[in-house]
Order: structure tokens, then sequence, then C-alpha cells
């Protein structure tokens, strides 16, 4: 019997990559030495470097955050546009499908029974006045241009739905009951709430945000067709969530106040619905 012997230069001396054993490579990581496949390779400052030694610098690598602790992103204020998106969807929606406007609005008498509704009443807007929809999605887009890439995404999306529930949690206290109420004006003066804590706590001048402010808060107490109820609501939400995120205290556990700061603006408002509708039934 006789065993084959591998011919000079054959498999047994050849580098291979370390992640694609078939791979064979004469190109080597410029950190660890080891050789790298096409697959494997990362352009480098010289040379390349295989994903290993890539992924082991970015776990090393310190992320960027923002003044308030979010994740510092480029480009695009994707949470704002995806709301505003979610927005015009839904608007579309209710012209062409009967039923939208009433199947996800919001009346207090339905807090019971169908509690969503508090939220996706968020994402409705008056389908027969065209301004309404256009006025809250300028600001909304205004207000994210400057919250979101301040705040990050994932603490903005926070504000945003803590204060569309707060001005729900407005319209069940002070609003009529009967009264079917929609639209994301509750949340956009949450972030109106929002940046004025934030301006305060940078000390930026304030003055022009509280014009704006008034304004907004007079229409709704001239025109019967605004919801007034639910502005204050989602405006006194809106600063109140933005309160610990601003005033954490730096370090690691930072995030940790941040969230548990925001989990109990949560319990306060689930809080404030089932003690409305204890006293609600009381009274009835």
């Amino acid at each position: 019997m006789s065993f084959g012997q591998p011919a000079v230069g054959g498999t047994d001396t050849e580098p291979r990559c370390p992640r694609h054993p078939d791979a064979v490579s004469y190109v080597r990581c410029q950190r660890c030495g080891r050789p790298v496949c096409a697959q494997c390779q990362r352009p480098a400052a010289v040379g390349v470097q295989c994903v290993d030694c890539v992924a082991e610098q970015a776990a090393a690598t310190p992320t960027p955050r923002t003044a308030f602790g979010g994740v510092v992103r480029g480009g695009r204020p994707i949470v704002t546009w995806t709301l505003i998106g979610l927005c015009v969807v839904v608007f579309v929606a209710q012209y062409l499908v009967p039923g939208v406007t009433y199947a996800l609005g919001y009346a207090p008498v339905l807090t019971a029974t169908e509690p969503w509704r508090m939220i996706t009443s968020g994402f409705l807007h008056s389908p027969g006045f065209l301004l309404h929809i256009m006025f809250n999605m300028y600001a909304l887009w205004a207000l994210g241009q400057a919250l979101e890439p301040m705040l990050g995404r994932a603490r903005f999306l926070a504000v945003y739905l803590l204060a569309l529930i707060g001005g729900a949690v407005g319209v069940l206290w002070l609003g009529d009951p009967l009264t079917l109420v929609v639209g994301a004006s509750g949340a956009i003066f949450g972030l109106f709430g929002a940046l004025f804590v934030i301006q305060r706590r940078l000390g930026a001048d304030t003055r022009a945000l509280l014009i704006v402010l008034a304004i907004n808060a007079a229409l709704g107490f001239f025109y019967t067709s605004i919801s007034w109820q639910a502005h204050l609501g989602g405006l006194l939400t809106g600063a109140l969530a933005a309160v610990p995120l601003v005033w954490a205290p730096r370090g690691p556990k930072r995030a940790r106040v941040q969230w548990l700061g925001l989990a109990g603006v949560l319990v306060v408002l689930a809080a404030l619905t089932v003690l409305r509708l204890v006293t609600a039934s009381g009274l009835t």
C-alpha cells in the first residue's frame, strides 16, 4: 500500500482564512497578522483588517453620546419622519376606508373598554380640515429636528408617546365624555413642554417659546373644535418626562435613572386614568 504525498505548494502550506478555511489568502490583517480572505477584509488606514479585529476595536470604543445620554447619529431624524409618515398614511386611510376615524378615535367614555384608543387617536386627524394635519406635521417636523438629535431616538420617541397618552388623560379628566378626539397635538404640546425644560436646563432664553405656547393655548380656548384639554395634558406630561432626562446625574447609571423616570411618568398616567374611571363610576 502506498500513500500519496502533498505536492510542492499544496494545500498544507497555503495560508487560509480562519473564518473560511476553504479560502486561500496571502493578504494578512494589519492588526493581528492572520490571513484574511476577500470576504473578511475591511479597509484600514494602512492595508486591511479582519472582521474580528474591527469588531474588537468597535467594542472597545465608547459610543458617542449627546448631552442627555442619547446615541449620536448623523443624517435625518428617523423617528420624526417615521411618525410623520404614519400620521399621513392614517390620514389617507381615513378618506379611503369608511369608519377609520370612529374606530380609532378617542372618547373618554370608551376608556375602560378600549383604552388603546388613547394612543391610536394621536395618529388621526380631522378628515374635513386639511390644515389640522398640516399644522401638526409641520410642528412635529420643526420640534423633531431639534429634540431628536439632543435626546436620541429612543428617548425622543418615549417622550412623544408619553405626551400622547398624557393628552388623552387630560381629555379624560377635563373633556366631554362623549366627544370624539383626534390629533397629534397633545404629543406635539408635550414636545413643546420637553423643549422648555431642556432650554431652562441649558440656561437658554425661553421667551420666544413661551409666546408660541401662549398663542397656541389661546387658540384652544377660542375655537371649540380644538381640544385644549389634550394640549394641557400633553404639555404637562412632556415637561414632566423631560425632567429625568436632563437632570439625571452623569455616569454609568444615568441611562437607568432616565428610563426609570420615564417609567414613573407612565405609572402616574396609568394611576390617573384608573382614578378617573373609579371616580366617574362612583358618580354614576
